[in-house]
């Protein structure tokens, strides 16, 4: 039998529910047992299973579960990286742009916060993600900043210090649920005992019309994640609240349905050049981070159907070349211009997002990987209408997932086309906001595959 997918439900791990609250109560009892048997390695170990287990069984038995008695003693505490805080204290920057290790900078001060937009937020966020940090309140990650919750949010609004959720609102200021835009945070800090359930997490947009669930990226146990989350935090509605940071600007991430459904190329990584590195990056056999750069800009300006697997990668190839001509086409460059190869002018317009992106072929023939291009997230809302969704409704029915429609499909996008997209979508093994019913390019891609 199966294991179940239980992901899309999981509380963090400082959750206050009964059943949560009542786990930690039974592991807290577990380490206050002596030990009894001379500490054999044998004992401890049976000990220790015991008591996940019955940690486990509460988990599982529900909120209104009774804890099982503890029989046999433990040994001591389980292996939580809990120094007794939810979150480590406002601490500079740790590590190489804090200053040498040990060596931390100078803390952030709330007045002169550093200019940032929202799609650097996410991305920075994404960077966490990518990288699927462990979480931890005594731990620095290689930027420098904290692996806890309010070390994430500090390192995705580029604070230049590590703040804790008692801190964090003296960079932002409150809004009301309808203000939220991605960047933006959702915090819960208890000052009678911050030890019950503070937590922060970065707002990535609402998963559908309704605003009743919304994407969230945060740091939780066991690493960095992303999840398509109950307003406010599951069962603490009431408590999260929602702030802006002072130091946002523009580029506002677009806020439509199914725009972060699924797993997305990776964003821009630290170091990523502005100034054009020279035609020999790009010469056949060439490897290196400038040709994966290129890769991922292409992706984002309609070029996913050259890339056969979704991304890019450090080895130029026939998939770059052709995916750089068909933006320098899309210019209205043609001849020595539009030969494939990136020059300064072709780099320029990618690097600041300038000039026209590249049109897909919905209705046309596949392209160079065998896949249609990917229109765009904002296609896919309630009342729109267009050619791709009527393409999209006669791929599933081929590939064995039309059994919502009651007729057609049509072009105009409507609940049983989410429907039957959000039943693709599990299958592929996806949960919680990667399958939400609205295609991303992975759902396309591999639709049109």
């Amino acid at each position: 039998m199966p294991m179940p997918a239980f992901e899309e439900y999981e509380p963090a791990g400082d959750c206050v529910c009964r059943g949560c609250a009542q786990r930690r109560r039974s592991l807290a009892r577990a380490r206050a047992i002596p030990l009894r048997d001379g500490g054999h390695p044998a004992a401890r170990g049976a000990r220790r299973a015991l008591v996940l287990a019955t940690a486990a069984g509460v988990v599982l038995g529900g909120g209104g579960a009774t804890a099982v008695a503890v029989t046999t003693p433990a040994t001591g505490p389980v292996a939580l990286d809990d120094p007794g805080s939810p979150q480590g204290d406002r601490t500079p920057l740790h590590g190489p742009q804090g200053g040498p290790v040990g060596r931390p900078g100078a803390p952030a001060k709330p007045g002169a916060v550093k200019r940032i937009d929202r799609t650097t937020i996410i991305n920075r966020a994404k960077l966490w993600l990518d990288a699927q940090v462990p979480y931890s309140m005594s731990t620095y990650f290689t930027d420098g900043y904290r692996q806890d919750c309010s070390g994430y949010v500090s390192m995705a609004w580029n604070l230049g210090s590590n703040e804790w959720t008692g801190s964090l609102d003296k960079f932002a200021t409150k809004i009301t649920k309808d203000d939220l835009l991605p960047g933006d945070m959702l915090l819960f800090h208890n000052p009678a005992d911050p030890n019950n359930g503070s937590h922060v997490v970065i707002f990535g947009g609402w998963v559908d019309e309704t605003r009743n669930h919304y994407v969230a990226y945060e740091q939780t146990r066991p690493n960095t994640r992303k999840l398509a989350t109950p307003y406010g935090y599951w069962a603490n509605a009431a408590k999260y609240v929602p702030y802006r940071f002072n130091g946002v600007t523009g580029g506002v991430v677009p806020e439509v349905p199914g725009a972060v459904p699924e797993p997305p190329a990776a964003g821009p990584k630290p170091g990523d050049a502005k100034a054009f590195p020279g035609a020999d990056k790009f010469a056949p056999g060439a490897a290196n981070d400038f040709v994966e750069q290129l890769g991922r800009m292409l992706i984002e300006r309609g070029a996913y159907r050259f890339y056969p697997k979704g991304v890019a990668d450090r080895t130029w190839s026939d998939h770059d070349k052709l995916a750089t001509q068909a933006f320098q086409r899309a210019q209205g460059w043609s001849g020595a211009d539009a030969d494939g190869i990136p020059g300064a002018h072709t780099w320029r317009l990618l690097v600041e997002k300038q000039g026209a992106g590249i049109p897909p072929l919905v209705g046309a023939a596949p392209g160079p990987g065998g896949v249609r291009a990917f229109p765009g997230a904002a296609v896919f809302r309630p009342g729109q209408s267009h050619a791709a969704i009527e393409a999209l409704g006669r791929q599933l029915r081929k590939k064995g997932f039309g059994k919502y429609y009651t007729s057609g499909p049509g072009p105009r996008w409507g609940e049983a086309d989410r429907r039957n997209v959000e039943a693709f979508q599990r299958a592929q093994g996806w949960r919680g906001a990667s399958a939400n019913g609205y295609p991303g390019p992975e759902t396309w891609r591999r639709l049109f595959a």
